[in-house]
């Protein structure tokens, strides 16, 4: 990050402003979530550049992450081991970021309207990235230290005959993306 006015000027930090309202009027501080009581908060964010006659609306605050130890309760098809009629699904699950908790709502829908229908889906391929995130939270986590988290290329099985570090990177993700379009191709074709 370079300012186009002080060039040799390198930023500690950087705070992103998000619109918050369709006039422009009122502006998200991105991230900021903090224990820090109001006062001190307005003091830190008038330091900011920018910031310093600022109006603030709304200040921050930790929010609670409730999340289930997925690893000990549930199991490949998102139900748990003692309730197998009753299946979690979404962010609760163990799952990190908007389109992960949407695409666990998703599976965990299908294979409860499968299992009604009599005829239970196959476990979504470990391979996919869908696989890959519901192995994570259904027992590929160690259950004692057991955290959310979002898709990533670190849940995939190695691809044998890849060479690791940051120089392999391009073809290793590659080879990872590419075994899950077929792994994921091949579980949707195998449903009814």
């Amino acid at each position: 990050l370079t300012n186009a006015h002080r060039p040799d000027d390198k930023p500690y930090a950087v705070v992103q402003l998000r619109r918050d309202n369709a006039l422009g009027t009122l502006f998200n501080i991105v991230g900021f979530q903090t224990k820090m009581k109001y006062g001190a908060q307005t003091s830190v964010f008038r330091m900011i550049p920018g910031l310093e006659d600022a109006q603030f609306a709304r200040l921050g605050g930790i929010h609670r992450n409730t999340f289930l130890n997925s690893p000990t309760l549930l199991d490949s098809q998102m139900r748990l081991h003692t309730r197998p009629y009753v299946r979690f699904a979404g962010q609760v699950t163990g799952v990190e970021g908007y389109v992960e908790s949407a695409a666990m709502g998703l599976l965990a829908g299908r294979m409860a309207a499968a299992q009604m229908r009599g005829s239970p889906l196959p476990d979504v391929p470990q391979d996919s990235a869908m696989g890959a995130l519901i192995h994570h939270i259904t027992g590929g986590a160690e259950a004692k230290t057991f955290q959310p988290m979002n898709v990533n290329f670190g849940l995939f099985r190695p691809v044998d005959g890849l060479k690791g570090g940051r120089r392999g990177r391009k073809d290793r993700y590659k080879a990872y993306t590419d075994r899950a379009k077929v792994a994921w191709q091949g579980w949707l074709a195998g449903q009814p």
